[in-house]
């Protein structure tokens, strides 16, 4: 289905993340994936942005103020615990290989539940990378999720198909403009 397998791979959805460590036994499994033509450095300095702003629908998700379209100098100097995208929290990384990232909110985790994320770049040659999302949700047991449940797969389908394809174009220009 679209809205919990967008643009990933049957391999894709076998291989293990870093995120199955923090949640074994999810609800749900989503996953979203994107091919990049810029090498994984450039990606995953892009990643590193996420620290302080989502990169999806702006007006929705970042209080109306535009993500940076320009590398924010220090994102990059990762360390576990930091705030991402302002209700996430970063539980592990490796360079240019993987953030993984678990909801840290109590209002959060009130509605959607626990949700762990690990953002994993596979590089494809020197000058190629394959971005592959996969998010694992143990939903709140209360009543009312239960006809919320369907909805969260399709909303965030569609925030962070938003999110993937601005990190691949802002990657890309920047791969460009390297070569230029």
């Amino acid at each position: 289905m679209l809205a919990t397998t967008w643009g990933s791979t049957p391999a894709e959805r076998a291989h293990a993340y870093p995120c199955d460590i923090l949640l074994p036994h999810p609800d749900e499994a989503l996953f979203r994936a994107v091919d990049i033509a810029a090498p994984a450095p450039i990606v995953f300095r892009w990643l590193c942005q996420l620290r302080v702003a989502p990169y999806s629908y702006d007006w929705l998700d970042n209080g109306g103020r535009r993500s940076p379209r320009r590398l924010t100098p220090g994102l990059d100097a990762l360390a576990i615990g930091q705030r991402v995208m302002t209700i996430f929290r970063l539980t592990s990384f490796e360079r240019d290989r993987h953030l993984t990232l678990i909801l840290d909110s109590y209002a959060g985790e009130r509605i959607f539940g626990t949700v762990v994320v690990s953002y994993t770049i596979v590089p494809c040659g020197l000058d190629r990378s394959r971005l592959v999302a996969k998010l694992l949700i143990h939903h709140p047991t209360w009543g009312r999720w239960q006809a919320l449940r369907r909805l969260f797969a399709w909303g965030d389908f569609l925030m962070m198909r938003k999110q993937l394809l601005t990190l691949k174009a802002l990657a890309e220009d920047m791969a460009r403009r390297a070569l230029a």
